[in-house]
């Protein structure tokens, strides 16, 4: 729940490239009859994102790209609380003191956060914000026992009145800070999706870190994502298949410190302050980012055990865990990994 979210613990891996184009590739002077595949990527919102198409023309691919990625400042625009002149650093600072006036995907980022928050009975909670910064991975700090437990009273989205009607969000207590680190990657490459699919294109795929939303398949056969291993840097564990939907990863090996033998990472568990630990990593498939996004990090908290149990409720939901001995964790519907010796 920290800036920035680094998971990436999914391994991209488009298959049967008929044409690959890079963004800085000449432009085609003409349409033409063979579908186009184009990739694109930019850093957005602290991370690396991607974005592939395979549309009938390399013009219509461009600017279909182009309007997911202008779609993707917009929201980072409003969204992001390291930006002043963000409305949720609006929020922020009227924390305590009145309501603010937001636009639709502010609202509707914290309702769904909120209703997570419920879902999971804390182990998601945008108000984390409000201590988050009491850690860092770069340059390493751990804080006191003290500090955390001084912090600890200003976590709860009971804190967080969110009027639809008036299209407001009021901070009930000054110290209280929200932020969306947890579920915004998800949501902006969610409406990154929107927009190819605005634009005509019927396959793609939509890349921000470890949240991952494809529809359609590659050039020659459906798109395939490799699951990294979270203790072995540069092997998979298996390849999965993506037609429509999403899928996404948390883990505690992209951006963490370690002291005293003990690794400290960056998915922190807001009921207690401090690093998850029943986890390693979550993959979670799901028919849209956004919710997955926020699910991936609530699972890791939750552990095995308490997170399958929640995801085997979940319609179209399934997810792999992985514990600190090695140990894999599925519900009873998530896909068999091909080997990895199958290839991409």
């Amino acid at each position: 729940m920290s800036r920035p979210r680094f998971m990436l613990v999914l391994w991209l891996v488009l298959v049967g490239f008929a044409c690959g184009c890079a963004r800085d590739a000449a432009p085609s002077t003409a349409a033409s009859e063979t579908p186009q595949h184009l990739r694109d990527e930019r850093l957005k919102m602290g991370t690396r994102f991607e974005i592939q198409v395979v549309a009938r023309d390399a013009t219509t691919g461009r600017a279909a790209i182009d309007a997911a990625y202008d779609e993707i400042d917009r929201l980072e625009a409003l969204l992001s609380e390291w930006r002043e002149t963000s409305q949720i650093s609006a929020v922020n600072r009227e924390a305590g003191r009145r309501p603010v006036v937001v636009g639709p995907e502010l609202l509707e980022v914290v309702e769904r956060s909120l209703e997570m928050a419920a879902l999971t009975h804390g182990a998601f909670d945008i108000t984390f914000a409000s201590c988050g910064r009491m850690w860092s991975i770069d340059p390493p700090r751990i804080p006191s026992a003290a500090e955390i437990a001084a912090c600890l009273p200003r976590i709860g989205s009971a804190a967080v009145e969110v009027s639809h009607a008036e299209s407001t969000i009021y901070l009930r207590q000054p110290d209280v800070r929200i932020g969306i680190g947890g579920i915004g990657k998800g949501y902006s490459v969610e409406r990154a999706a929107r927009v190819l699919d605005a634009h005509g294109i019927e396959h793609y795929l939509v890349a921000g870190a470890g949240d991952i939303r494809g529809r359609g398949r590659g050039p020659e056969r459906p798109w395939r994502i490799g699951v990294a291993h979270p203790r072995q840097r540069g092997e998979i564990l298996g390849w999965l298949e993506l037609a429509d939907g999403a899928i996404t990863t948390s883990g505690d090996y992209e951006r963490y410190f370690e002291r005293d033998g003990v690794r400290y990472h960056h998915i922190l568990d807001p009921r207690t302050g401090m690093p998850a630990r029943r986890t390693i990593a979550v993959t979670v498939i799901g028919p849209e980012a956004t919710e997955i996004d926020a699910l991936a990090t609530a699972l890791f908290v939750l552990g095995p055990i308490e997170g399958l149990a929640l995801a085997e409720q979940l319609p179209e939901v399934e997810a792999l865990m992985i514990d600190p001995d090695l140990r894999q964790y599925r519900t009873s519907g998530f896909p068999q990994l091909a080997p990895p010796s199958s290839g991409p």
